[in-house]
């Protein structure tokens, strides 16, 4: 029996309760970077947290932007500053990366912080409350439209 596993289509959306848009983007053929590696989180029915291992980069090395329900987060390579400086074994990569992550209906990024060489992006969903389900109650219909068909 194959089992079939559903972790590729969460890693990339954020937010998103409809199997349809999960599907679509998994199908679609990108080939998602691996560098660098990244966590995507839910804390609680609202909130979203990606936290993207940026080891060696600092807060002016990085950048986050939203454009068209896309949070794109990139890290470009500084110039090295110390020109005395041989490596013997150069191991924490700071090559250029450019992650992007397509967000739900209503997902609006809170805040970024880039604490011990983890960088913590903060979602929320914030759903107006004229988009909010509501509940219709069914009782005796005093509806002005099927008073008039009624036969007498």
């Amino acid at each position: 029996m194959t089992s079939f596993s559903m972790a590729p289509l969460f890693r990339q959306s954020i937010g998103f309760d409809r199997f349809n848009d999960l599907f679509e983007s998994a199908l679609r053929n990108e080939t998602g970077s691996s560098y660098p590696p990244y966590n995507v989180e839910k804390h609680g029915d609202d909130q979203y947290r990606i936290v993207v291992a940026a080891a060696g980069f600092q807060e002016e090395d990085l950048e986050l932007q939203v454009e068209r329900g896309v949070l794109t987060v990139s890290g470009g390579k500084r110039e090295n500053s110390a020109e005395n400086v041989t490596y013997l074994h150069q191991g924490i990569a700071q090559r250029a990366f450019k992650l992007s992550f397509r967000l739900a209906d209503h997902i609006e990024v809170r805040g970024a912080a880039l604490t011990n060489g983890l960088l913590n992006i903060e979602l929320v969903r914030m759903v107006p409350e004229e988009a909010k389900p509501k509940r219709i109650p069914i009782g005796q219909a005093q509806c002005p439209a099927l008073e008039g068909n009624q036969a007498s």
